[in-house]
């Protein structure tokens, strides 16, 4: 079959490398000029199946009121961004419900422990190099509240099959011993085996390059401007490239634009319950220093994480409901900055504030935390998107999962949660 998928972002390419594989015909489209240039570009580096629970856990409603505004909070919410979440953000609190809540996360932390398993087989069948790191994930707490509402929250995890060892300091210094200069300070730290980290746009480019030798075309500086249908159906999709229409034929279509899905599919006629959560990220040169952190650490207090990527240390974290607004705010990025050498004191030394990349990017984020991933409800347009902070984590499984359903085949994993008719 003629699939055309929308996107080329890690989740895009993901679902165009195994709809090739399955002997399809694949064509990608995107805006930009290159794979990976939005979300994928330089977001956490982490593939943590252990944080699949989503930002709208019971009580948010009260945080983002104490957050309003305020900059240096993990959580922003923008007052000129309400009116744009006002039906998005009702459904949004409705499903922090406790059993909603619970059976969103169960559902989260299935695609993605089985993601980072399929992850890992092709990583050794393709030989993928993307800055991965040795594995494993450290999360630790400051205070010994915060500590104990991790430990909580570790067993909804672990009843989903995620493993996770509970520490205490000198147990989280051996895991991560450049956190010894902050020892005294950590009352306790939560380490997850099976999570992993790599860099996301290396690993779709690399992705992208083998998706190519088995026909896949990427077409560049497309964007989606409508659709010909016939018969009930999608038969070709209508892009704006280099100043005319260009029409691509499709027998099967994937929409898979991460936060700029609804705009896509509005033209037929689907609503997708999907907003951008602006997260920002820096990274620096290691700069010599010798003795840097190995493994991902995540400091819970200040919700962001530090992820080590060959000679780079990638700072990643905060939410911030601002619409579209891509303004690299600099209070936000003096919060990473703050973060980095807080957590690794040592660091103080080797670090240039004025040689560091910074960006952000926006998340996908569906009303009730989980993607939407299958069929929609026009016979031969399929979504795959709304994957909010966990598109690394999901990406290989949700590729996967869509291949299968688009052959209809039976999947490795039970796909009616991430049913788009839910939406």
């Amino acid at each position: 079959m003629r699939v055309v998928v929308v996107g080329a972002g890690l989740i895009g390419v993901s679902s165009a490398y195994c709809l090739a594989r399955d002997g399809h015909e694949v064509t990608v489209l995107d805006r930009e000029k290159d794979v990976a240039l939005g979300t994928s570009y330089a977001n956490g580096a982490s593939l943590t199946p252990s944080m699949a629970d989503p930002w709208n856990a019971p009580g948010v409603a009260g945080r983002l009121w104490h957050y309003l505004g305020k900059e240096d909070s993990p959580l922003l919410l923008r007052p000129q961004a309400l009116p744009s979440l006002f039906f998005w953000g009702i459904k949004f609190l409705r499903n922090s419900d406790p059993a909603r809540f619970e059976r969103a996360t169960a559902a989260n932390a299935r695609i993605a422990s089985y993601s980072v398993a399929m992850l890992k087989t092709l990583e050794a069948t393709l030989s993928l190099r993307y800055d991965q790191g040795p594995g494993g994930t450290l999360k630790l707490s400051r205070d010994s509240a915060g500590f104990d509402a991790m430990v909580a929250s570790a067993a909804t995890m672990q009843e989903a099959g995620v493993p996770i060892d509970i520490l205490d300091a000198a147990g989280a210094v051996a895991r991560e011993p450049a956190l010894a200069a902050i020892q005294h300070e950590i009352s306790g730290a939560l380490y997850i085996a099976s999570d992993e980290a790599g860099d996301a746009r290396k690993y779709t480019l690399a992705l992208a390059d083998i998706s190519k030798t088995l026909g896949v075309r990427f077409e560049y500086g497309a964007t989606v401007t409508g659709f010909d249908r016939q018969g009930g159906r999608v038969n070709k999709v209508v892009a704006m490239q280099s100043g005319n229409h260009r029409y691509y034929n499709a027998d099967v279509v994937v929409i898979a634009a991460g936060c700029w899905s609804p705009a896509v599919t509005a033209g037929l006629g689907i609503r997708l319950p999907i907003k951008p959560v602006k997260g920002y990220s820096i990274t620096t040169p290691r700069h010599g220093w010798c003795n840097g952190p190995r493994i991902p650490v995540v400091d819970e207090g200040f919700h962001a994480i530090v992820t080590p990527l060959g000679d780079r240390l990638r700072v990643a974290g905060t939410a911030e409901f601002a619409g579209f607004d891509n303004t690299l705010t600099p209070s936000r990025i003096a919060n990473l900055t703050r973060f980095l050498t807080s957590l690794y004191p040592d660091f103080n030394g080797h670090f240039d504030s004025t040689d560091i990349s910074p960006w952000c990017g926006f998340r996908p984020m569906s009303a009730d935390g989980v993607p939407f991933i299958g069929q929609s409800r026009i016979e031969n347009v399929y979504l795959n998107t709304g994957h909010g902070h966990l598109g690394w984590t999901m990406a290989s499984g949700s590729g996967r999962l869509l291949a299968d359903l688009v052959l209809s085949k039976v999947p490795a994993i039970d796909p009616a949660p991430y049913d788009p008719a839910r939406a």
